[in-house]
């Protein structure tokens, strides 16, 4: 007859081995399948369908896109964050235009009810586009002012990346240039701003 294992020493060892696992991560030492080595063998195998040049253009925008997407949400979580400091709960309500709230709420809507993609439904200010995001700011100028150094600053900037962002969303290349620019903008924000 086998004797059944013993449910609090296979938990002991599977502590004990995370913890050594740590110790040689530590050291250099890998445990464990290589997350990145993974991903990058995932991303040749989902392109290879495509021209070498098809796959490196995509691939060359993949990181501006990247940039973009961290830059958009960064945003959207301080303006949370500065409205809930200043209204709490009500953020959404007395922190948001008007008309942003009920565009973002059509938006969520129609993602709701003609949508075969889930995605994240749950937080309204997902819903807004970039472009609201400046005016978001400038209406609650008094909890933005520390940060931005003037209106036109953040409008200035935004309206440049919202162009950018919209290129970029409809796969059109951008040339090194516009790269640097972009790259530049999302710089200012970190040393004004911070993320």
């Amino acid at each position: 007859m086998t004797e059944k294992p013993n449910i609090r020493e296979w938990l002991f060892r599977a502590l004990m081995f995370e913890a050594e696992s740590e110790i040689f991560k530590s050291a250099g030492i890998r445990v464990g399948a290589d997350a990145e080595a993974v991903e990058k063998s995932l991303m040749e195998e989902t392109l290879r369908p495509f021209s070498v040049q098809t796959r490196n253009e995509a691939l060359k925008m993949a990181r501006i896109y990247a940039l973009i997407n961290c830059f958009e949400n960064s945003v959207r979580d301080l303006i949370k964050e500065r409205l809930k400091e200043q209204f709490n709960t009500d953020w959404w309500e007395k922190g948001i235009p008007k008309s942003t709230r009920e565009f973002a709420q059509k938006r969520q809507q129609d993602a709701q009810d003609n949508s075969w993609l889930e995605g994240d439904n749950s937080e309204l200010i997902e819903f807004t586009q970039f472009g609201h995001l400046a005016d978001i700011i400038t209406q609650n100028w008094n909890d933005f002012s520390d940060l931005i150094p003037s209106q036109h600053w953040i409008k200035q900037r935004f309206d440049e990346l919202e162009k950018a962002r919209n290129y970029i969303a409809h796969n059109r290349l951008l040339l090194p240039s516009e790269f640097r620019r972009i790259e530049q903008y999302v710089n200012d924000w970190d040393k004004q701003v911070g993320f």
